[in-house]
């Protein structure tokens, strides 16, 4: 599935089960709420912190999902095509990081 593919799913969803999208400060918080999801799985997955039984069925795949979920309702909402947007920020970082990243000692 493409961006642009990926935008028009989500949307014939939201139009069809999801009746109408929540406004973009409602969608903020549940963007929030997700990544929260996301790091909490990822500092117990990688990081140093326990699982708890509760959180021994969540999936990084699927919350990572929901990230992009809500990413691709806040665009279409407030009409990004992300397509457009990746390929000119992937354009500005390649520009701007050139050399930054191969002269960082750190990274070698």
């Amino acid at each position: 599935m493409t961006i642009e593919e990926a935008q028009q799913t989500v949307d014939n969803w939201i139009k069809t089960t999801g009746v109408r999208y929540f406004n973009e400060l409602t969608n903020m918080a549940m963007l929030t709420e997700e990544v929260g999801e996301v790091a909490r799985i990822i500092s117990r997955q990688y990081g140093e912190q326990s699982f708890k039984p509760s959180d021994k069925d969540k999936n990084l795949a699927d919350e990572l999902a929901d990230v992009l979920f809500v990413v691709i309702c806040l665009a279409n909402q407030t009409g990004i095509n992300l397509t457009e947007a990746l390929q000119k920020n992937l354009e500005k970082k390649t520009t701007r990081d050139a050399e930054r990243h191969k002269n960082n000692e750190k990274l070698q």
